[in-house]
């Protein structure tokens, strides 16, 4: 992997109290939070970028309606003050949050994604992203999504979806790799990080 951009931005979608709730059914991948905050702490220690993106549902059913803990930041992955945060309402947060202005005006151009949904906001975003000309970057092992059902009444196991969304992106929207391969070879400073963590 070339290193990444001294201001590639790491942006972390809809890591919110909500994705903990019962109702969303059975997840994969139950060390993602681990690798996000992995992750999170090598930029901030790198001091590149990072932005949070917030869901805030228009349904008032939804564990992310607001006014519900549900809409609040998990607390290992609170962002800091100076950090950019981003508020959706639809799965995509380039669609009408000017976060594609915000990247421009910073002359950014990589990004690296991790979060949730895998196969709803993470490939919606990363998809938009490539489209519009961004380098993307999606961290499989730092996103994870539920089991889903799909139109015929199959449950399909949220490891299936999982990687189908992933292989999904890697054709046209974004290089998929994992934690490891980012802190190790992605560049000097976070290769340094990730072996003084060890």
């Amino acid at each position: 992997m070339e290193p990444l951009d001294t201001n590639a931005t790491l942006l972390i979608i809809d890591m919110q109290q909500g994705m903990n709730h019962t109702k969303l059914g059975r997840r994969n991948n139950p060390d993602a939070e681990l690798q996000m905050q992995s992750l999170l702490g090598a930029w901030r220690q790198s001091q590149r970028p990072v932005i949070h993106v917030r869901h805030i549902s228009r349904s008032p059913d939804s564990v992310f309606w607001p006014g519900q803990p549900g809409c609040e930041f998990q607390p290992a992955l609170q962002p800091l003050g100076h950090e950019h945060v981003v508020e959706k309402n639809v799965p995509d947060a380039f669609t009408a949050t000017g976060l594609e202005r915000w990247l421009h005006v910073r002359s950014i151009r990589q990004l690296v994604i991790v979060g949730v949904i895998t196969n709803n906001s993470v490939e919606a975003t990363a998809r938009s992203g490539g489209n519009l000309g961004f380098d993307v970057i999606v961290v499989a092992d730092a996103c994870y999504t539920f089991d889903q059902t799909d139109l015929a009444g199959r449950v399909w196991p949220a490891e299936d979806v999982h990687a189908l969304s992933l292989s999904n992106l890697a054709m046209d929207y974004a290089r998929v790799i994992e934690t490891a391969e980012i802190l190790t070879a992605g560049c000097k400073d976070l290769c340094a990080l990730s072996a003084s963590a060890t």
